[in-house]
């Protein structure tokens, strides 16, 4: 999975727009691909993913950055993020929202624990191409892209 979504990844990474004293939050991070490129272009990286497992290797693997105070891992999901209000100026997340509960809350919560003027990239692929992939319905939604921009 890691590579069949690197091109995505580094587009969303891209569309951050980092800047150096950026605080972001990566919100579904999973195998933690886009995580060094987040960490050598912001200031402080956060990230929160439902898997504890996921979650525990991170911040192993990043334990100098988490020392350093540059990197935290949180488990939550992005209907209840585990996190401060207008905290972070940037937030990220890639190939979660076909797992959104709803995408009402998810947006809220982006929006919650952004400073004002923050910026969100999400990215998904359309639900054309996604309902080829015959994932169960129970845990998986394929969204259009303006179903997502109306929910933001």
């Amino acid at each position: 999975m890691n590579r069949g979504n690197a091109r995505l990844n580094t587009y969303a990474v891209d569309q951050l727009h980092l800047a150096p004293e950026d605080r972001v939050v990566e919100v579904g991070f999973g195998g933690g691909t886009v995580l060094p490129r987040l960490l050598e272009g912001a200031l402080f990286v956060c990230g929160v993913d439902r898997s504890k497992g996921v979650v525990d290797a991170a911040a192993h693997r990043f334990a100098d950055a988490v020392n350093a105070g540059r990197a935290e891992f949180r488990v939550g999901t992005v209907e209840s993020l585990p996190l401060p209000d207008a905290t972070f100026d940037k937030a990220l997340s890639v190939h979660t929202v076909y797992f959104w509960q709803s995408l009402k809350a998810g947006s809220a919560e982006f929006g919650r624990v952004l400073k004002p003027g923050g910026r969100v990239v999400l990215g998904l692929l359309p639900k054309v191409h996604m309902d080829r992939m015959n994932m169960p319905a129970d845990i998986f939604t394929a969204r259009e892209p303006d179903e997502v921009i109306a929910a933001l």
